[in-house]
């Protein structure tokens, strides 16, 4: 990432330095999850649509330990692997949108707080600014070679209200708070950057 971009981060430091932990990454360009792996300060695995598995990239994100999950179903091989990362004491990296959109964090789905309640890792706020501003003239689904891409990591809460409850009624609890927590994250990380 520092050989074709200029990433600046900020905050890397709130990331527990072991344990279990949840990166909450937004999701707004393609380079997003992949600028992440490259500047965190422990390796992540993160849930990755399946789609993705293909051709050489199949051996090469299986073999830097990332996660194929089928987004259509409830993939029950991809819940277990992710909470056996978190169980080893690992970093798991979530794209709590689901899928690449405005990156603002507006619609949470239920995944985060799932993996937050069952497994009690705290989640880090992650906001990755300025990859999808511009196209690059070389290759027009990449951010311009050599342009500054901020990732500002937050302060890490706890997803549950401390009851340990895992009902409908405390994960969609649990989905608010979080949400309320992105977005603040989010709005402190634009005015921090300038973006």
């Amino acid at each position: 990432m520092y050989g074709l971009w200029r990433p600046r981060v900020l905050g890397a430091w709130k990331v527990p330095a072991a344990g279990p932990v949840i990166l909450a990454v937004n999701h707004s360009h393609n380079i997003d999850g992949p600028m992440v792996m490259g500047v965190a300060p422990r390796p992540t695995h993160f849930l990755i649509k399946k789609e993705a598995f293909v051709g050489p990239l199949d051996p090469f994100l299986t073999g830097i330990g990332q996660l194929k999950v089928d987004r259509a179903t409830a993939d029950r091989g991809a819940i277990s692997q992710a909470l056996g990362v978190l169980a080893d004491g690992g970093v798991l990296g979530i794209f709590p949108e689901g899928t690449r959109g405005e990156g603002d964090f507006a619609a949470l789905r239920a995944g985060l707080a799932y993996f937050a309640l069952r497994s009690g890792a705290p989640i880090v706020p992650v906001a990755v600014l300025g990859s999808a501003e511009r196209p690059g003239r070389l290759i027009k689904a990449l951010p311009p070679l050599r342009s500054r891409v901020d990732v500002v990591f937050g302060d890490p809460f706890e997803a549950g209200d401390g009851s340990g409850r895992r009902t409908r009624a405390a994960l969609d609890a649990a989905t608010a708070r979080i949400r309320k927590q992105l977005t603040s994250h989010l709005e402190n990380a634009r005015r921090l950057t300038g973006r």
